[in-house]
């Protein structure tokens, strides 16, 4: 059974499989975590353990790498040593987040797609969201995109509105 783990090193090659699906996956846009990875952390061992750390580092505000980047819980979706998806459950929003992001963002790699899985990350994910003091959670998605919209709305999405071409909703997350 599939369940939310910290990024780890164990699922290397899984989740480096995820990334060529990804990055390969023409119908839809290649996520942004695919494109924040060092290029060494994608063929050296000791990079991509670098790359891990980083991740369970930026749930630290003392670890923002920039000025805009708030801090987030990265979490791996697996199943045994297969990596099949991720979550990054915002701390906080910034006006940008507000319009596009919102505080939970979820991908679920090409070849695990339609199987429930990013239904089950994201109700996963509002429990953490909630030990982090956020009593609903803001998720955006593309109005063109009817499986987020319907993920959104499986785990308690109520639609508040649509700015520019992504609508918002608020998830409760008790």
């Amino acid at each position: 059974m599939a369940e939310l783990i910290d990024p780890t090193v164990r699922l290397r090659a899984s989740f480096l499989a995820a990334v060529r699906e990804f990055a390969e996956d023409r119908d839809y846009p290649t996520p942004w975590f695919v494109h924040d990875i060092e290029p060494p952390a994608l063929t050296d061992p000791a990079a991509f353990a670098g790359y891990v750390a980083r991740l369970l580092g930026e749930r630290d505000e003392a670890n923002r790498r920039a000025e805009w980047f708030v801090p987030m819980t990265t979490l791996w979706w697996a199943e045994a040593d297969r990596m099949l998806g991720r979550v990054a459950v915002r701390h906080r929003l910034t006006a940008a987040l507000e319009k596009e992001g919102g505080h939970i963002g979820y991908d679920v790699r090409p070849s695990a797609r339609r199987r429930g899985h990013a239904t089950a990350m994201l109700a996963a994910a509002l429990p953490i969201a909630r030990s982090l003091g956020i009593a609903q959670a803001l998720l955006t998605c593309s109005e063109t995109n009817t499986a987020s919209r319907r993920v959104i709305e499986a785990n308690g999405g109520r639609f508040i509105d649509a700015v520019g071409t992504k609508r918002r909703y608020w998830v409760p997350t008790s």
